[in-house]
């Protein structure tokens, strides 16, 4: 221990092998320093090739056992809702072996790298190992804590994703045949996202409003497909791009609880857009009707329409004909109160347009039937 508290007794057991230590005088000094030294730099090759394969090996072991894990929750569930089932007893206990055997093969390659490890501890420095490049750097990979985004932000990257994409997507939405999505989504894996799902079924109540219900159907499916991968992702916890060849797989393998499960999510979603069509439809139809009556509402801001039909018969057959001198008789003829209560109505929806000396006229009659 010196005087500034650092310890560099760990310095004094280090062994450096040099390629020069040895000489023989039969061979060409150079010669056999190069040849030393190229032997020795492939042992380092083979050994950090072999313990990248194993830290390779290990992550795909752990990966498989994530998804079998994946696949016995969703078996168990379904267990549960449908009762028993012999094929998916069997397909349960199958997938319950392969965890078990996964579980060996991660312990056994858990042990290898450890060995590995220590192994690689007690290797002596050499000349290329002993120093490293003066401006080299580490770069932690750390994902950034996420900002929950506000609501005017979802919308604005929703529209972006959109502008970007939505040919895209419509494209996907006409595909038929699984083979054919697999591969376009392979082509375009940033299409695997909730954005995509949503999309897909806004064109179903689009051409569900416009009544062409085979292409709604058709979309349908694709929605559902994408539906199915997200949730996919979502029990596995993994990123849904890197899961949707696993939905795939399975829905081809003809495994008949899946693709029943499938299927009734597909009806659902139907029964849904045309729900949400309908509801649109008769929507637009109120708006339409709403904007028709704000366009017609008189000086005073009533409904013609609606005054019209509250008016006595005698004073609406007079509108009908259009007779003045039958107007004022049938008003005449009603109580002075009611006879100005319906005036006014009829000149605040449009239907009387008094001029000035109708007015005159309105109020010298008015006094004299009060007198």
């Amino acid at each position: 221990m010196t005087m500034s508290g650092i310890d560099y007794s760990v310095w004094d057991h280090i062994y450096v092998s040099d390629d020069e230590d040895i000489t023989c005088p039969f061979v060409d000094t150079p010669s056999l320093f190069g040849m030393r030294h190229r032997s020795r730099l492939e042992k380092m090759v083979a050994f950090q090739q072999r313990g990248e394969d194993l830290e390779t090996s290990f992550a795909e072991c752990r990966r498989l056992l994530e998804e079998a894990q994946g696949r016995l929750a969703y078996l168990e569930e379904r267990m549960r809702e449908g009762g028993e089932d012999k094929e998916r007893e069997a397909e349960l206990k199958k997938v319950q072996k392969e965890i078990k055997k996964l579980k060996q093969d991660e312990k056994s390659f858990e042990k290898l790298l450890e060995e590995h490890r220590k192994e690689e501890k007690k290797l002596p420095w050499n000349v290329d190992t002993i120093s490293k490049d003066g401006f080299s750097k580490s770069v932690l990979n750390v994902k950034p804590l996420s900002k929950e985004e506000t609501g005017e932000e979802k919308v604005e990257n929703h529209n972006n994703f959109l502008g970007k994409y939505g040919k895209e997507i419509k494209h996907f939405g006409m595909l038929r045949r699984w083979d054919d999505s697999q591969q376009y989504l392979s082509d375009h894996p940033y299409l695997v996202c909730e954005e995509t799902a949503n999309y897909l079924v806004v064109i179903c109540i689009e051409y569900e409003i416009d009544e062409k219900h085979a292409l709604m159907e058709q979309v349908a499916h694709q929605a559902i497909v994408m539906q199915f991968i997200l949730d996919l992702a979502r029990a596995l916890k993994v990123d849904p791009r890197g899961c949707f060849r696993q939905f795939f797989s399975k829905i081809k393998t003809l495994d008949k609880s899946y693709q029943d499960a499938f299927e009734h999510e597909l009806e659902m979603l139907k029964e849904r857009v045309r729900s949400s069509a309908q509801t649109r439809m008769e929507n637009a139809v109120k708006e339409l009707e709403e904007e028709d009556i704000q366009k017609r509402l008189g000086p005073g801001g009533l409904d013609p329409v609606e005054v019209y039909e509250s008016l006595p018969k005698e004073v609406k057959r007079s509108f009908d004909e259009k007779n003045i001198q039958m107007l004022q008789d049938a008003m005449s003829k009603l109580d002075p109160e009611e006879g100005k209560y319906h005036l006014k109505r009829c000149i605040d929806s449009g239907l009387w347009v008094p001029d000035s000396r109708g007015d005159e006229d309105g109020e010298e009659d008015g006094d004299q039937e009060e007198d």
